[in-house]
């Protein structure tokens, strides 16, 4: 098995779950380590679980995966972060400042979770021949690495984001709705013209 593809289609994966973790580690105030665990808890379980399911769809769902998995992703983010930035403006015309916000409820976390783990779904089709991974074991071992990196990143990007959110400060719903909303489009983007 190709353990140095895996590491490598791992962090790239991770890095929409990176971004979003981030963004939450700057906006949300009284953060907790409970709560960045839950993040990167819930990220790294869907980048676990979504190969596994896109490799048991196989090649027979491939083509419907492709179809619709940039579509699902993009909309999911685009109305989180739109919410965000809606929140934002509103804030802005009460003429209050903006402030941290309390932490997500679980129910948003799983709508991220999914919105930045659907390429691993179609990830998963491939997965098995392109690392090397074509038994089930060796498949077991190729999805906890790429779900452990994800975690590990998704910390890392909470406590990047609280130790770098005062440079964002009273701007920093706008910039993490920004930021939900650009990973939307770089996916659908992505999908309609890159491959």
């Amino acid at each position: 098995m190709d353990y140095i593809s895996i590491v490598g289609i791992a962090v790239g994966l991770a890095m929409d779950a990176f971004a979003v973790s981030v963004s939450n580690g700057a906006l949300t105030k009284n953060l907790k380590v409970t709560y960045a665990l839950k993040l990167a808890l819930f990220f790294g379980a869907f980048q676990f679980g979504m190969p596994i399911i896109g490799c048991l769809i196989g090649k027979a769902g491939e083509a419907f995966i492709t179809g619709v998995d940039h579509w699902i992703a993009f909309i999911l983010l685009a109305i989180i972060g739109g919410k965000m930035i809606i929140d934002y403006i509103k804030d802005l015309k009460e003429n209050e400042i903006p402030e941290k916000r309390d932490s997500l409820s679980t129910r948003t976390v799983l709508l991220l979770a999914v919105a930045t783990s659907i390429d691993a779904l179609a990830t998963g089709i491939i997965l098995p021949s392109a690392v090397g991974a074509e038994t089930i074991p060796l498949m077991l071992i190729a999805v906890t690495i790429i779900g452990v990196i994800t975690f590990i990143i998704s910390i890392a990007g909470v406590y990047l984001g609280k130790a770098f959110g005062f440079l964002l400060s009273k701007h920093a719903g706008l910039f993490g709705g920004i930021v939900l909303v650009a990973i939307g489009c770089k996916i659908l983007i992505e999908h309609l013209f890159f491959q």
